[in-house]
């Protein structure tokens, strides 16, 4: 078996491999613009129109310390071991192949599908400014844009992933710089002081539930920052950029996060109809960032936060694209895809995965415009739950790489970063991702009705499924690895 430190992008007489072509700065927007999108820009007001202001910035806080520990677990792992392939790799080498086996094929299909929503939504977004057109070939402009823009190489696409992220941090930063002068009185009018924080059952309403359930919406909100740790296997320097992208993203999202939560808060009350109609109908002119920008007195507010969140849906589907175009080409390397799928193009892009995912989103694009909307569901369903179960493979693959890590005799003082709160920090990630899974539809449990609970679970017993037939056709090789086997080399596998 072969070797190959983590850094070499290829070697002569090898066959192409990824190219490293992702700096310092691509990384941090990658991770940062990965968890800002819709979930800010649109469900930010739903969260504070069903648990309050209060409510919400509690769950917003409980869930981003959760991913700050997931950050941290992946930032140990993928440190010591940049690869394309991360959580799908790790989960391989540190708990079982057929565990890993699940999580990558979980990870590209969550992916895969999401594109196609993206693609659904910037279509949709579109009509805003040209209502005569359908949405479709916005679509398949946007489809033919981002799959030529990751067809080019790595750094395309981390330069395009860079501006569009860019886009929403000044915008996030402008709407905090103009809530707070309202606050206090500078702009739109007099200040509103505490009065929305005390209003009906404000700061905490609809009791525990509520906030339970806003958990749940800022996990979604939160999912994308696990998308460094792939673009770490195309990283220039991984070893010194992806510690120091993830000692920055948990300060900076939750500032973000936070912040824009108590400036909504204390100008918008927690009744107020608009908010909650930003998260059901997905309306940007319902959008708290829409309402505050309005109430600033700039009155192409709507107009321009259409832009935005067209950016963040691009965003997303450009990270999208890429992620799991990496994860299928890291699964057909390690022999759980078809070898098809490793072929490179002369700058490193691997275009057959590329143009296997694209074609899936073309396809649960079509079940969309095409049919009635039943097969797109249920697609979206399956994938639901994908991002939390990511998450909780990262935790766990963590614990057990720093348990046999030091079984084997190593020390900490040779990995390049450490994370700081093990073995709390991926065990109590575990915990609160086990409680957010559990209760993902609660209501429905509660209530009795059983197709949506159906609906809203049937991502987790596909998963467990494609184990669980993964490890009897594996066999013994198929199970956990005992401690005392687990490579921790930190060496990358060439392919065959």
């Amino acid at each position: 078996m072969s070797t190959a430190a983590p850094g070499a992008s290829q070697q002569p007489g090898t066959e192409p491999q990824l190219k490293r072509g992702l700096k310092a700065r691509h990384l941090q927007m990658i991770a940062i613009g990965g968890a800002i999108g819709t979930g800010l820009f649109l469900g930010s007001g739903g969260t504070i129109a069903q648990a309050g202001p209060g409510g919400a910035l509690v769950a917003y806080a409980v869930i981003g310390i959760m991913v700050l520990f997931v950050m941290q677990s992946l930032g140990e792992m993928s440190t010591h071991l940049p690869v394309a392939g991360s959580f799908q790799t790790y989960a391989t080498r540190y708990v079982g192949s057929s565990f890993g086996f699940a999580t990558g094929w979980n990870y590209w299909f969550n992916w895969a599908i999401t594109l196609a929503a993206e693609l659904v939504a910037a279509g949709v977004i579109m009509s805003f400014w040209f209502p005569d057109v359908p949405s479709w070939i916005w679509a398949a402009v946007f489809l033919a844009l981002l799959t030529g823009l990751n067809w080019l190489s790595a750094r395309a696409f981390g330069e395009g992933e860079f501006w569009l992220a860019a886009i929403k941090v000044v915008t996030v930063f402008v709407f905090l710089v103009l809530g707070t002068l309202m606050i206090f009185g500078v702009m739109g009018g007099g200040s509103p002081g505490f009065s929305n924080w005390t209003t009906g059952d404000a700061p905490f309403a609809g009791g525990w539930l509520s906030i339970v359930s806003v958990f749940m919406i800022a996990g979604f909100s939160f999912q994308g920052t696990e998308l460094v740790g792939v673009a770490a296997g195309e990283s220039e320097n991984p070893r010194r950029d992806m510690p120091r992208a993830i000692r920055s993203i948990f300060w900076r999202i939750m500032l973000f996060y936070i912040l824009a939560i108590v400036i909504i808060g204390f100008l918008l009350p927690y009744t107020d109809p608009s908010l909650l109609a930003s998260a059901d109908a997905g309306d940007v002119t319902a959008s708290p960032f829409t309402l505050v920008f309005e109430r600033a007195g700039i009155g192409i507010a709507a107009g321009a936060m259409n832009a935005i969140i067209l950016s963040a849906v691009l965003s997303a589907g450009n990270s999208g694209l890429y992620a799991s175009t990496r994860m299928l080409y890291s699964l057909a390397k390690e022999g759980k895809a078809p070898r098809l799928f490793v072929r490179l193009n002369e700058r490193g892009v691997p275009v057959m995965a590329l143009l296997a995912t694209a074609a899936i989103g073309v396809f649960a694009f079509l079940t969309s415009v095409l049919g009635d909307g039943g097969a797109y569901t249920w697609l979206m369903n399956v994938s639901g739950l994908s991002g939390f179960i990511v998450w909780v493979g990262i935790s766990w693959s963590h614990f057990r790489f720093r348990r046999a890590y030091l079984k084997q005799g190593h020390s900490l003082k040779d990995l390049p970063y450490v994370a700081p709160f093990f073995p709390v920090g991926p065990l109590l990630a575990l915990v609160v991702m086990l409680v957010v899974i559990a209760g993902q539809n609660y209501q429905a449990i509660l209530d009795g009705r059983l197709p949506e609970v159906i609906s809203a679970y049937i991502g987790l017993p596909i998963f467990l499924l494609v184990w669980l037939i993964h490890r009897l056709r594996a066999g013994r090789t198929g199970g956990l690895v005992p401690l005392e086997k687990v490579d921790v080399s930190g060496l990358e596998v060439k392919p065959n």
